[in-house]
């Protein structure tokens, strides 16, 4: 299965690995009214794989998309509004502005954001970021959490890599 390699890592072997590290995302922050996640990656390295899994352990059930065309998929889950936003096609950071990401308070949504880079700084700080990148054959994720979430975070990637 996955092995832990490290405080902040851990690999990922395959999709079915990622869907359950953002199934224990959600368990350990499914408390919070508000959470801004940013997720960075190489194309394909599976933002969107680890979102499926964090919204189909919140129970949202369906399709589950990459915005990357439509920018912004809406959910509603356990009495949230959960942003799914992919910022990949964006050839402007105003161009924010005309997503109607305002009238989701970060404080009362979440906000799972791709390619948050590309916001040139407009969107609200993350509680947690998140890397994603290729190696040996499947993954490797890295979290850095805000300093009140360390301590979950940690929790989530060592319930994720299960034993070495």
């Amino acid at each position: 299965m996955r092995h832990r390699d490290g405080p902040r890592n851990a690999f990922l072997p395959d999709a079915a690995a990622t869907q359950a590290l953002g199934a224990a995302l959600a368990r350990e922050f499914g408390d919070r009214a508000g959470l801004v996640v940013h997720l960075h990656g190489d194309l394909g390295a599976g933002k969107t794989t680890l979102v499926r899994g964090l919204l189909r352990e919140l129970g949202v059930g369906g399709t589950v998309r990459s915005p990357s065309y439509t920018l912004v998929e809406p959910y509603e889950a356990r009495g949230r509004t959960v942003l799914h936003v992919d910022l990949y096609r964006l050839s402007d950071p105003a161009e924010l502005d005309n997503l109607g990401l305002q009238d989701f308070a970060p404080d009362r949504s979440w906000w799972l954001v791709e390619w948050p880079e590309r916001g040139g700084g407009r969107l609200p700080p993350p509680d947690l970021r998140l890397e994603l990148s290729y190696a040996d054959g499947g993954r490797r994720a890295a979290i850095e959490a805000a300093p009140e979430l360390r301590v979950r975070a940690a929790r989530v990637l060592g319930t994720a890599s299960g034993s070495t």
